[in-house]
């Protein structure tokens, strides 16, 4: 076989590409050029190439993904706006910051804080729309539910704006404080919400259907009610420098494979609820859904009229045991309406496909991101692996759906058992991700509740 038959393939591939192809792929290239000249100072070998690699990484995807095209380039151009309007406004080191409360396309669109906001109230009125769609209209698709799509694509769009501008802000600040905004728990939990949207939205359009938008956004809102609570706390939204151990280049790498793996898993758990939603018995239903979270409540009530604990212990557990009575509440009406939302479901062949594909591919990137995180340990600390709280939980997070994979592709695991054991990895998945930050300590302390 001649080169030229290998050459096939990839000419095939180049002579498929039109003409909005090839303005995307000027455009990014025309950006990576522009951010190395701009801030080429600001980064060392290691950053200069991961930013190469980026360029045909992110062509290639909006060539595979039409409509990551027009987001790209409509966070990129909103961006540039954002920089363009706090550029007018310096002070002794470099923009004034205090213009984001001053121009009015700062103060409310395009400031890191105002987007991340719009983010918010996007992705609540996405999945309320969503739910809503199981109530309107006939049809695979109603009107509700394609209102519910765009209002997460607007969703994901002020995310990415917020994200780049609160990396340009946190360079405006002093020397050495600039950083990719993935080093703190707001920060990446809007990381997580944009993250895992997006990765419903291409499962959506891959096959064809919107119905389960309502149940994957229940996650997102869950992270963002999160992020608003944590910022209304804790005054989350301030950029702070970083940590030593995170003034490191893997930090960017690192972060972002990590929380692919957490958005598939996420999205895989909610496939999984919407696959026992339409499967189980209504007995099998009421016993895992609301007994299991009844019998933990149990538990903690329990321990709460035995005593023995200190008032703020027992502040705690009551605050617990009264979000997972909400919870078992909501799982309730779940049941109720259950008619109503399985009526437009993909079969059960198709949700139990799309669970296993975004396990995989979440188990990849997290097995990705272990592996970089030894590495940045070894340079940080001077080790591989250190079992510290959260390299544990890692490993359990790896070792479970390791498994999970190990049973579906050796021994042929399907249905009602993989969808409880998805369910069930969300749980270890959250502890691994949040619970280690508020109930451990350890070497990855850095999100502190």
């Amino acid at each position: 076989m001649n080169t030229t038959t290998f050459d096939l393939p990839r000419r095939h591939a180049l002579q498929r590409r039109d003409t909005l192809d090839w303005v995307f792929a000027a455009l990014v290239l025309l950006g990576g050029g522009y951010a190395f000249q701009r801030y080429q100072a600001s980064m060392n070998v290691y950053e200069q190439g991961i930013l190469l690699c980026t360029l045909p990484a992110l062509i290639a995807l909006g060539w595979f993904w039409k409509p990551l095209r027009l987001l790209c380039a409509t966070a990129g151009a909103a961006t540039l706006l954002a920089i363009g309007l706090y550029s007018q406004h310096t002070d002794g080191f470099g923009a004034d910051l205090a213009a984001g409360e001053q121009v009015f396309w700062l103060k409310y669109l395009l400031s890191s804080q105002s987007a991340i906001l719009w983010m918010s109230l996007l992705f609540y009125m996405s999945t309320l729309f969503y739910w809503g769609g199981f109530f309107t209209g006939a049809g695979r698709n109603s009107v509700a539910e394609v209102a519910g799509s765009k209002l997460a694509w607007g969703g994901v769009l002020m995310a990415l704006i917020g994200t780049f501008v609160r990396w340009y802000e946190s360079h405006q600040i002093g020397p050495d404080i600039g950083h990719i905004p993935v080093s703190n728990l707001y920060e990446v939990f809007v990381l997580f919400s944009w993250m895992t949207t997006l990765f419903h939205l291409y499962y959506e359009q891959r096959f064809a259907t919107r119905s389960l938008g309502a149940y994957v956004m229940l996650v997102v809102s869950g992270a963002v009610s999160f992020l608003l609570w944590y910022t209304l706390a804790r005054d989350a939204q301030e950029i702070q420098p970083l940590l030593p151990a995170l003034q490191s280049w893997w930090m960017k790498i690192h972060v972002p494979a990590n929380f692919v793996g957490y958005g598939c898993f996420s999205l895989a758990a909610m496939v999984a609820f919407a696959y026992l939603l339409k499967s189980a018995t209504l007995r099998a239903l009421l016993i895992g859904l609301i007994g299991v979270p009844g019998g933990i409540v149990a538990l903690i009530l329990a321990v709460r009229l035995l005593g023995g604990i200190s008032a703020q212990t027992a502040e705690g557990l009551d605050s617990w045991a009264a979000k997972i009575a909400g919870v078992m509440v909501f799982l309730g009406l779940c049941i109720a309406l259950r008619r109503h939302l399985i009526a437009r479901l993909p079969d059960l062949p198709q949700l139990d496909d799309l669970m296993y594909k975004a396990i995989a591919l979440g188990f990849a990137f997290f097995t990705i991101a272990t592996i970089l995180g030894a590495f940045w340990a070894a340079e940080a600390w001077g080790g591989y692996w250190s079992w510290d709280p959260k390299e544990t939980w890692a490993l359990i997070v790896w070792l479970n759906y390791a498994a999970w994979l190990h049973m579906r592709l050796m021994k042929g695991l399907r249905g009602m058992a993989s969808a409880w054991w998805a369910l069930v990895g969300l749980l270890v998945t959250t502890f691994a991700f949040l619970g280690v930050n508020m109930f451990l300590s350890g070497l990855h302390s850095y999100g502190k509740l």
